[in-house]
């Protein structure tokens, strides 16, 4: 068996393992974002503010359908992580078989239903006339490739379940650097405008997924799936799907407020959501952290309650809080001294409004990091103890917080209140999952004495 593949995380120093998994997992989302945003930046340069606007207006809509099939992914890693820390590799076999089995039928579903309804929700959503065809040309590609979303991070979170963070860097990596390859050739010299830089995002998050494929093929025996095992059941669909769709959900309710946000955004017109669009991805950029602190906690946490050591998630918890916190004062000073220098990746030093505004937008984000390390971190930590369900009121939380920013501070104060509704999310989140932690601790501990 190839053990050197996987990572116990249920012995050893808790600081340790967390910064040893967190920083590979850091650096592959920090590369996925960053040719994310050199879809941006290729964009809003090349085909101008209008393409920009037009890509940015996805945004929300992008987050809810894409959020949901990675938030089911996800959800089905935090078995396959339990059953690995409690040495219980059969089990874990038939839950992987099963998930690959779900993921076929959701992905199957989800790709005819959003490309046919994705042109109506533009319009829903008040998406300004002056984009909404290059909006659509946009997302419907993405949306066609929901399937290799599927197959990326089902693999990759399976990959990172049994304690491999570095082999999908790897992977992403080299998908970063044939995005951005394909951004040029496809928008520059086949012409293809915004559907170029979709159809270069899905095309190599396709390879990545098949990557990680072959990878697990050659590397993981504790994975070689016999025919028995390929047989769906009926419990392990169950409780897939009472992590997976949770998760997922937790992931789209807290899209539905950016959709309402974004809505409100686009009665600003088009030079607003241009803004908006920039500073989002400057941001995203800077939040990778986070995002790689919570997949950390969800795998530490799932190996550890498998385990039954409760004592070492709460440890893992105050470690990972104490870097989060750290990094937080860090990202925060480096965006209020040059936020508008990284706006200048995206638009010409002659746009000096939106580059205005995009600088509000990242000194009022950054201030409140902090709150989204925590939402990263407690959220993440909850839902790979098996409570996957608490992710959903979790979600509520941001959904409300950025609905009521949207639709009654925005159309009074404008610009300025859409830069505060991110932060009041994430504060609104933390009031529910703080307390939340602590009541599925205090739970745990009763059914493990």
């Amino acid at each position: 068996m190839a053990k050197s593949a996987t990572k116990d995380m249920t012995t050893g120093s808790p600081m340790k393992l967390i910064l040893q998994f967190c920083i590979p997992l850091f650096l592959g989302m920090l590369f996925q974002q960053f040719y994310n945003m050199m879809d941006t930046v290729i964009v809003g340069k090349f085909l101008g503010v209008h393409a920009l606007a037009a890509v940015g207006a996805t945004g929300s809509i992008n987050f809810m359908i894409i959020g949901f099939c990675m938030g089911v992914c996800n959800g089905f890693a935090i078995p396959v992580a339990q059953r690995f820390g409690a040495n219980d590799y059969p089990l874990l076999r038939k839950y992987v078989a099963n998930s690959a089995w779900l993921s076929i039928a959701f992905a199957s579903v989800m790709t005819v239903a959003v490309c046919v309804l994705c042109r109506q929700i533009l319009m829903w959503m008040n998406t300004p006339m002056d984009i909404i065809d290059r909006a659509y040309e946009y997302i419907f590609v993405i949306f066609l490739g929901i399937p290799v979303i599927y197959l990326y991070n089902l693999l990759s979170g399976i990959i990172r379940s049994l304690g491999d963070s570095k082999s999908p860097l790897i992977f992403l990596v080299f998908s970063s650097i044939l995005n951005i390859g394909l951004d040029l050739v496809l928008i520059l010299v086949f012409q293809m405008g915004v559907a170029g830089a979709a159809w270069a995002t899905v095309i190599s998050q396709g390879i990545s997924g098949i990557a990680c494929f072959i990878y697990m093929i050659k590397r993981f025996d504790i994975l070689k799936i016999s025919k028995e095992e390929w047989r769906i059941d009926g419990n392990c669909v169950k409780i897939l799907c009472n992590m997976g769709i949770p998760m997922g959900l937790q992931y789209s309710i807290t899209a539905i407020g950016s959709v309402i946000l974004q809505t409100a955004v686009n009665t600003l017109g088009s030079m607003a959501v241009a803004a908006v669009a920039a500073g989002t991805k400057i941001s995203m950029f800077f939040c990778c952290p986070f995002d790689a602190m919570g997949s950390t906690m969800a795998t530490y946490s799932g190996q550890n309650v498998g385990a039954g050591k409760l004592d070492r998630v709460s440890k893992g918890m105050k470690a990972t809080c104490i870097i989060g916190a750290v990094y937080s004062v860090i990202a925060c000073a480096v965006l209020v001294l040059f936020g508008r220098f990284f706006a200048l990746l995206f638009v010409n030093a002659s746009e000096t409004e939106i580059l205005r505004r995009v600088s509000w937008l990242l000194i009022v984000n950054s201030a409140f990091y902090f709150p989204l390390a925590l939402v990263n971190i407690v959220r993440f930590t909850i839902q790979g103890l098996g409570f996957s369900r608490f992710a959903i009121f979790a979600g509520v939380f941001e959904m409300v917080a950025r609905a009521i920013v949207g639709m009654g501070f925005v159309p009074i104060f404008g610009y300025i209140a859409a830069c505060f509704a991110n932060p009041t999310a994430w504060v609104f989140a933390d009031l529910f999952l703080i307390p939340a932690y602590l009541y599925v601790m205090k739970k745990l501990h009763h059914m493990m004495d």
